[in-house]
């Protein structure tokens, strides 16, 4: 795993309005990146933020566009892709970060990218953020999508 090397964030998210969208598939895994995420949030300073769920990763770009539209400072996408038998996978994987980077980049408003794209749900439960889990990829989400908006203030 190659979490070695990732950064220790102070991020200050007070007075930004969030928006976390989360998928509904394997919610063991999202609802850990869920809760990743909102602790992050909440050691920020930020309590007041918008929880969307949607059914899967295919849906992300879309709720991020209505998010953005909305008036969004900063966006949270989280989600997990197992991979499968089919390439079903890729096809789902390449929008779902295609659709996410084009809303960063045709409304300016940072997206943090908590999709976990895994060959295996073990792989995904490592990096969600649970009791035992070597990472927390619903918090470094936050971390990045929060830099950025401060960034661009």
């Amino acid at each position: 795993m190659s979490g070695a090397g990732a950064p220790k964030l102070s991020v200050d998210a007070s007075g930004l309005a969030v928006t976390v969208i989360v998928t509904s598939w394997h919610t063991a895994i999202t609802d850990g990146l869920l809760a990743g995420a909102e602790r992050a949030l909440q050691a920020a300073g930020n309590d007041i933020y918008t929880v969307v769920r949607v059914p899967g990763a295919f849906e992300l770009p879309l709720a991020a566009k209505w998010a953005a539209e909305e008036g969004a400072d900063a966006i949270i996408a989280l989600g997990v892709v197992i991979q499968g038998d089919t390439p079903h996978f890729d096809y789902v994987c390449a929008a779902a970060t295609d659709g996410l980077n084009r809303v960063q980049l045709d409304y300016g408003v940072p997206v943090g990218f908590g999709l976990l794209t895994v060959n295996t749900e073990q792989q995904a439960l490592d990096r969600a953020g649970l009791e035992g889990s070597r990472e927390d990829k619903g918090a470094e989400a936050v971390e990045a999508a929060i830099l950025m908006a401060r960034l661009k203030a």
